[in-house]
């Protein structure tokens, strides 16, 4: 499909309202042109009076009007512009480099701070063979600082584009042209003192856990040395960075030109896990996957495989779909209003405040299920029945006061703790099976799992509470007679409902629940699954993944046998 320039905030390179000669005339002579209903004559007479060349319109050396080019770049006009900018590049000029591109206004300020706030010399970019308008290519460079001076290697690419204004090709503007890890257009590079010191994080049983061993866990270390390097004991080095326009991102590091001392950092983490969880979600794109240990609360792997790098196991805000039934079943039994044995009837379809709810496709109906039954199955229309007699706040306050949901969790990094706003009408059944204004992430399921394992809701940490005096959530909890019952449903489902294929093969104490999240817009739901083996628990989420067993089951029942 043919690629236009997007009109930034410098326009088609950086022309925004004062116009260059040819780009006006090409304008006012296509709207007059309009006006007269196509007389073209006219159109071009006013486009030469227009024309500050002086000639008049058939006059001596009256070359017309400017032609304007459009369709996509040929292969010549790709090679010649990537050439000129690889070139402006290569010498420090940033200006004209930055001419190059559909962004000027942007472009400039960070091509010139990559020799200056970078300390970026000795620039060699290699270009490698044009795949259409995208250009392939290396930089080769030298980053000096405070008389330290190391080599920089990196790959990146850039596109071609028809600017929309004057036609030309032009460098389509992203800040990874420059750098792959700069990711906002605020985004820049620097060298200098470290922001934090550097840590060398460990796990719980003192092992080193590192970036190049564990990829997935890149954005968390920055995170943690980014709050912890000072009370580490550490102290800064050298390095270029890239610093990040988003708050609250600590600095991503590229190169490190002086070491400074790294303070060590104990964490919660089992390596074992971690190596267990990092494979796990490499099966399937878009997954994010964590355990925590139940007993303790304390967080023992966390992982992402995903396009945008972002921790979504800890920050995403998602409808969790049926895996919401185990706190939903708890506020049913909390409420008085069933029990594991107590009638949940299933049928095909039921209807809450006009809004009609069904099974997924093949699900038989069962008017005489129990509410494990139902819970087993992950029967939709079970749970919305009851809707009609749980109060709008019941699933609210069981959330929170039983499972710690949407309270302030102090884990150590930043995270997301949930959200089950209390919601009238027929928002209330789509909650009770995790839709609605529901949201969670893997984090806050593998919590809700441990808590309905233990009765006690203990809140994750991934750094010991203890380093820092940070001050825990607290919520009352669940009765032994709740716990025993969502025991028991969780394990039926885990050995003979919609679990049961994928656990079969782990032995010991075992539950699980199944889910998927339909999102809108999306043909496929969202795949969601939790479980529990011994003292772990662990849930995930694959986007796009769709049923609860097709992917995020997977990963967790991975996680769950490497435990």
């Amino acid at each position: 499909m043919f690629r236009k320039a997007r009109e930034g905030g410098g326009g088609d390179n950086g022309e925004g309202a004062g116009m260059r000669k040819g780009a006006k005339a090409v304008i006012v002579g296509s709207v007059f042109a309009v006006m007269v209903g196509g007389a073209g004559y006219g159109a071009f007479n006013i486009v030469d009076a227009l024309d500050d060349s002086g000639s008049g319109a058939g006059g001596p050396g009256d070359a017309g009007p400017a032609v304007v080019k459009s369709g996509p770049p040929s292969g010549s006009e790709v090679k010649e512009t990537s050439a000129a900018f690889f070139a402006a590049w290569e010498k420090g000029q940033a200006s004209a480099a930055a001419d190059l591109t559909n962004n000027a206004a942007r472009a400039e300020p960070l091509l010139a701070s990559y020799g200056q706030a970078a300390h970026i010399t000795a620039v060699k970019i290699t270009p490698g063979a044009a795949a259409g308008d995208s250009v392939p290519f290396a930089v080769k460079a030298t980053v000096t600082f405070g008389g330290k001076s190391k080599p920089l290697a990196y790959r990146s690419r850039l596109t071609v584009v028809r600017g929309l204004t004057t036609g030309k090709a032009l460098v389509d503007w992203q800040p990874s042209v420059v750098h792959p890890g700069l990711k906002s257009m605020d985004d820049t590079l620097v060298t200098g003192a470290s922001a934090a010191p550097s840590i060398e994080a460990v796990d719980r049983d003192g092992k080193v856990l590192t970036k190049e061993k564990f990829p997935s866990l890149g954005p968390i270390l920055d995170q943690l040395r980014a709050k912890y390097g000072e009370q580490a004991g550490g102290t800064a080095g050298v390095e270029l960075a890239v610093r990040h326009a988003t708050p609250d991102t600590p600095d991503t590091p590229l190169l490190t030109l002086a070491e400074g001392k790294a303070g060590k950092l104990p964490t919660t983490l089992s390596s074992g896990l971690q190596a267990a969880a990092e494979k796990a979600v490499q099966k399937y794109a878009q997954s994010s996957v964590v355990a925590v240990k139940p007993s303790t609360g304390e967080v023992l792997a966390v992982a992402n495989n995903r396009t945008d790098g972002w921790n979504a196991a800890f920050l995403g805000e998602v409808a969790p779909g049926s895996t919401m039934k185990i706190v939903s079943a708890a506020t049913l039994i909390d409420n008085g209003l069933t029990t594991a044995s107590g009638a949940a009837p299933c049928p095909a379809s039921a209807v809450s405040e006009s809004q009609t709810f069904k099974n997924i496709t093949g699900m038989k109906p069962d008017e005489n299920a129990t509410l494990a039954e139902s819970f087993a199955r992950s029967c939709n229309t079970a749970f919305v029945k009851f809707a009609d007699e749980v109060k709008v706040d019941s699933l609210t306050n069981e959330a929170r006061d039983r499972f710690g949901i949407g309270l302030d969790w102090q884990t150590g990094i930043p995270s997301f703790d949930g959200s089950v706003p209390a919601a009238g009408g027929p928002d209330t059944a789509a909650a009770l099976i995790g839709q609605g204004q529901v949201q969670m992430n893997p984090l806050n399921m593998a919590s809700v799992t441990a808590t309905a394992m233990t009765g006690t809701f203990r809140q994750p940490v991934i750094v010991p509470l203890g380093l820092d005096d940070r001050t825990s959530a607290h919520a009352r909890g669940l009765s032994s007679g709740t716990v025993q019952q969502l025991r028991s449903m969780m394990n039926r489902t885990a050995t003979s409902g919609t679990a049961a294929r994928l656990m079969a093969g782990l032995s010991g104490r075992i539950g699980a629940k199944t889910g998927s999240a339909e999102v809108d817009g999306r043909a496929r739901s969202d795949s969601w699954f939790t479980g529990y083996r011994g003292d772990v628990a662990a849930a995930a989420m694959t986007q796009d993944g769709g049923h609860g067993v097709d992917a995020s089951g997977p990963i967790v029942v991975d996680v769950l046998r490497a435990g």
